[in-house]
């Protein structure tokens, strides 16, 4: 199989491998999908300011975050069901982590158990949680990650209500799946990963599944009974590294800020929940500005390359996550795949530093942006 030159090719190479169905389950978002457009578009429309004659012959991408140094300043985002990208994919993405010393955010949602995949990952491996059924259920799967050994805490807050995705209603994709013609069909005429699919056995929610006494899951139920009360108990509860995950809004951040947890986590979840939420990237300088310089800060939605992880760092973000493209990776070119887009990443962060004249993470800030002056009205600071 050919190698991977760009995220592009990743994608266009999995939507011709994966049937109809699943690739549209991985790369769709919420209604018509404007918001993912406009996180891709607003990062296209902040530019570098390359400079010349700076010594840059040696630079260092690794970053130091939550007390631990990283090799690169990126890691894998939270991410449902990975294993319909390709059979195992949680396996390959808990051997990428560990291979490339960078963070995997396991979702609630994952197709391989906590237990198991804090045996593959190590000290690699958090955890992000949903509230979906019960508090119960919730503080019941914190107990199983601290008994798991996980260090690192991921509370999603931005998912009251899983929004309508209209690829996915159109192609009848549901949780538990039903198979109808139009699935056969599509299914049928991608043998590659349909056969390797039936051999390893349908993926299934093996976290919340397992829970004794819980309810079968309704992806659609509502979660909006989880408040700022139970997130202060939440931190009561979790004795180590707290990040609070999906703030758009300055206001909301200094809140999390305020009930101690330990970083923020900027995220519109990819254009997947509100179609009319403003891109992540506009509201990162707010919340920068809101929280102060040194509060932690990661951030996600519409990265699709190195330079655009640059251009958030830039805007204040501490580190950032990516989703999508690791799973274009995987259902291109499986584990080769995967690792050929964490490379090509590291690689285009690198040669970008060198074009701005920076040798080191840290030195990037918003020196690093062209016209200053119109991204400064751009992000209203």
């Amino acid at each position: 199989m050919p190698t991977l030159y760009s995220i592009s090719d990743a994608r266009q190479r999995a939507k011709q491998r994966l049937p109809r169905l699943i690739f549209d389950f991985i790369d769709g978002a919420a209604g018509n999908e404007e918001a993912k457009a406009r996180n891709e578009a607003a990062f296209s429309s902040f530019l570098l300011q390359p400079r010349v004659l700076v010594k840059t012959d040696t630079r260092d991408v690794s970053t130091r975050l939550l007390d631990r140094t990283w090799n690169y300043p990126f890691g894998i985002a939270p991410m449902g069901m990975c294993n319909l990208a390709w059979p195992r994919a949680d396996h390959m993405l808990a051997a990428a982590a560990k291979q490339h010393n960078i963070p995997l955010a396991i979702s609630t949602m994952a197709s391989t158990s906590i237990e198991i995949m804090s045996t593959l990952a190590a000290q690699n491996a958090w955890f992000q949680l949903y509230v979906s059924q019960s508090e119960q259920q919730a503080f019941s799967l914190v107990d199983r990650c601290l008994a798991a050994g996980y260090k690192t805490l991921i509370f999603t807050v931005d998912v009251p209500q899983v929004a309508p995705r209209l690829r996915d209603l159109r192609n009848g994709f549901q949780v538990p799946f039903k198979m109808g013609i139009r699935q056969f069909i599509d299914f049928a005429t991608h043998p590659n990963w349909s056969i390797r699919s039936l051999l390893a056995g349908a993926p299934s929610l093996a976290n919340v599944s397992t829970i004794k006494g819980s309810q079968p899951i309704d992806r659609n139920a509502s979660r909006g009974f989880v408040d700022w009360d139970f997130l202060k108990r939440l931190r009561e509860h979790w004795p180590h590294t707290l990040i609070v995950k999906g703030i758009l809004h300055p206001d909301d951040a200094v809140n999390v800020q305020s009930v101690g947890a330990d970083a923020i986590y900027v995220s519109n979840h990819g254009g997947r929940q509100l179609n009319s939420a403003p891109p992540a990237i506009w509201q990162l300088p707010k919340i920068r500005q809101a929280v102060g310089e040194t509060y932690p800060i990661l951030f996600d939605s519409g990265i699709r390359s190195g330079e655009d992880i640059i251009k958030a760092l830039a805007f204040g973000a501490d580190f950032v996550m990516l989703g999508r493209p690791f799973l274009y990776g995987i259902a291109a070119r499986q584990a080769r795949g995967l690792n050929n887009i964490i490379n090509l990443l590291a690689n285009d962060v690198s040669v970008a530093m060198a074009q701005l004249g920076v040798t080191s993470i840290a030195q990037i800030d918003r020196s690093v942006l062209c016209d200053q002056h119109y991204f400064a009205k751009e992000t209203q600071l």
